[in-house]
């Protein structure tokens, strides 16, 4: 029976160690003296061939000689070293794989401002200890899940404090996920960053499902490699795994009852070493084989993007500040929150979700660090625009977000494409604030669009206007006098409120409003008030709508009239005062007169020199007129009665005094 081999794709140099170790090979090829602060890479070959072209491997800035340039290998090292060269004038190339770059920089700026950081890693590996080297405080690392709940079990105090997390970027990402959910559900808001490289996803993903399907697996790379055993790792879950640094150790191998085998290597084998294992399987063992050209695949993998270029992309990972994105190649491919949405109120995680499958244009390339900047709203415009055009044609009604007032208007998005509002297109009103627009969800047409360079101009007031006029339309085909609603209220002016009842506004006139007496419309409600109101009265003519708002049951004189009677005696608190007396409330909306010759047992010849306003008295009630609404208290009632009585002659009648405007 035939033997079947099936190679990686994604086996060989990563970006980070392709380019630290071209930049050994080009400072060689150009006559310097190179020295490697450490193994450049875990890839004993590789490391022993540099060393035959004339470089050095040094442990420390200490053994670097004069005239020699000290390369930083792709794991980093800590700012201390940094800043040991830099003092001590010695020239130095930071051949750091910049997402190892990118780590530095967060776990910087995240040290800062007071996090503790967590970093998932091996704490003994190079990459975590250039890591740790950057912080400016002391991080946290654990190894596995085990080693993150027993740290958590020692240290309760993480559950009170900013907690940052990175993985090194060799990290296990399936073991990464089951981390990141404990994190979660045990710090208040952490910030979490997905640092595992892409690559290493990527090759993590596809040994696992080389191995679910073959009866063993060879795996290549540097025993002291960190992203090597972990792949290693993953294939054993599955099938017999081996791990060999170069085609020499395979004669130690029993293929026997292993008919289908698959290979994959660590970000540290070069892609001759992948051959030689893959030729030296194929004519010693006899297995099948699948032409695969590792060089020619990563050069391909480069020259296929471009700026400009439209792709797709799948999303691999999220968080506040971008997407980061598989395109395919071996960048990594980054878009940017500016490059998912103009809408501020969005995050990334609003847009796209991991697994998503998106089109993408690409809008910056920096093969130095292997990092492509891509846009999704661009592509969406374009989209977007195609539907704007015919919009524009058939007079269709658009859905858009207003995101921004600009000058002269507003920028309304739809379905992507960018839309400019002029303010007399803008609102009903003129005096409407277009700031109150931002945010909001809004209707609009398309009056004009400019093909060629890309613009359109809309209008929300011609949808709005539309939509109003129906309303009122339908509103006046069914109204009558008693119909309730519930409105909004869209303005306040002295002589009463504003109210929307649906596309049609009717008045409430400051009168309806209270019946207590108020000193503005403003005392009851505002802009933006929900009001119950009532139809009062209706003029199709004039297109005018009389609202009322005060409920009958809310009438004082109607209280008034279950509560009171004559010769009850009330406690009022004065609220004026007249010539020929005094009024007091007995309930809000209810005053009462205290005649001039109600107020003493004695001759009153000035109501001031006893009665005040806010004053409160004693005194019964001796009429109540409810048809006049007129009601006369007497304090002289309830006082003792004397001889004398108060001169006729200076009294008036309670049916004289003038009512209480």
């Amino acid at each position: 029976m035939n033997r079947k081999i099936t190679v990686a794709k994604t086996a060989g140099f990563c970006f980070g160690v392709d380019r630290a170790v071209g930049i050994v090979y080009d400072a060689l090829d150009a006559g310097k003296k190179v020295t490697t602060l450490g193994p450049i890479i875990h890839n004993a070959d590789v490391v022993e061939d540099i060393k035959n072209k004339g470089a050095r491997v040094i442990s420390s800035v200490s053994e670097a000689d004069k005239g020699e340039i000290v390369v930083i290998r792709s794991h980093g090292v800590p700012q201390s070293v940094i800043d040991e060269l830099e003092n001590n004038n010695i020239d130095y190339i930071d051949a750091t794989c910049p997402f190892v770059s990118r780590i530095h920089k967060i776990v910087k700026e995240k040290s800062q401002e007071g996090y503790v950081i967590l970093i998932a890693g091996d704490k003994s590996h190079p990459e975590v200890k250039g890591i740790v080297g950057n912080a400016l405080n002391e991080p946290v690392v654990f190894n596995d899940f085990a080693d993150l709940v027993r740290i958590f079990e020692e240290n309760q105090n993480f559950l009170k404090k900013k907690v940052a997390i990175i993985a090194q970027t060799t990290y296990n990402s399936t073991l990464w996920g089951k981390c990141v959910e404990f994190i979660k559900s045990h710090c208040e808001q952490p910030q979490i960053y997905n640092t595992i490289c892409n690559a290493t996803s990527d090759r993590q993903a596809e040994a696992a499902r080389i191995a679910s399907s073959s009866d063993m697996m060879i795996v290549v790379g540097g025993k002291d490699s960190s992203n090597t055993a972990k792949l290693c790792e993953i294939c054993s879950e599955f099938c017999k795994c081996y791990h060999i640094e170069n085609a020499d150790e395979l004669c130690g191998i029993d293929f026997s009852g292993s008919y289908s085998v698959g290979i994959t290597a660590g970000a540290s084998t070069p892609a001759y070493i992948i051959k030689e294992v893959q030729t030296l399987m194929s004519e010693n063992v006899k297995i099948m084989d699948e032409e695969f050209d590792f060089a020619k695949a990563v050069d391909e993998s480069f020259k296929r993007i471009y700026t400009g270029n439209r792709v797709k992309g799948y999303i691999t990972a999220v968080n506040d500040a971008e997407a980061i994105v598989d395109v395919g190649t071996k960048h990594t491919g980054y878009v940017p929150l500016s490059e998912l949405t103009d809408n501020p109120a969005l995050k990334p995680k609003d847009i796209v979700k991991v697994g998503d499958e998106v089109d993408l244009i690409v809008i910056k390339i920096n093969d130095a660090e292997g990092i492509v900047t891509l846009s999704k709203k661009k592509v969406d415009a374009m989209v977007g625009f195609d539907k704007i055009i015919k919009a524009k044609e058939s007079g269709e009604v658009l859905t858009g977000t207003v995101i921004s007032v600009v000058k002269g208007g507003v920028i309304v998005t739809s379905e992507g494409a960018r839309v400019f509002v002029p303010a007399s297109q803008a609102t009903l009103r003129r005096d409407d604030k277009l700031e109150e627009l931002v945010n909001k969800e809004v209707q609009f047409k398309i009056i004009e669009v400019n093909e060629q360079r890309g613009r359109a101009v809309g209008s929300i007031r011609e949808v709005a206007k539309a939509q109003k006029n129906e309303a009122q339309a339908k509103f006046w085909e069914t109204a009558k006098v008693g119909d309730t609603f519930k409105g909004q209220v869209k303005s306040v002016t002295d002589f009463g409120v504003f109210v929307d009842l649906g596309g049609i506004d009717g008045m409430v006139h400051r009168t309806e409003l209270s019946w207590t007496r108020i000193k503005h419309p403003s005392d009851i409600c505002k802009v933006g008030d929900v009001l119950e109101v009532y139809i009062k009265d209706l003029d199709k003519e004039k297109n005018r709508i009389s609202l009322g708002y005060r409920k009958a049951e809310d009438n004082p004189w109607e209280i008034f009239k279950t509560k009171y009677n004559v010769g009850d005696v009330v406690k009022a608190t004065v609220v004026s005062v007249t010539p020929f007396g005094a009024f007091a409330q007995i309930i809000p909306g209810i005053d009462g007169l205290i005649h001039i010759s109600q107020i003493a047992n004695q001759r009153v010849d000035k109501v001031a020199d006893l009665l005040s306003v806010g004053q409160e008295v004693e005194a019964k009630i001796t009429e109540i007129d409810i048809e006049n609404q007129r009601i006369s208290i007497s304090m002289r009632a309830l006082l003792p009665e004397e001889e004398q009585t108060a001169p006729e002659a200076d009294a008036v009648s309670t049916e004289e005094a003038p009512a209480e405007e």
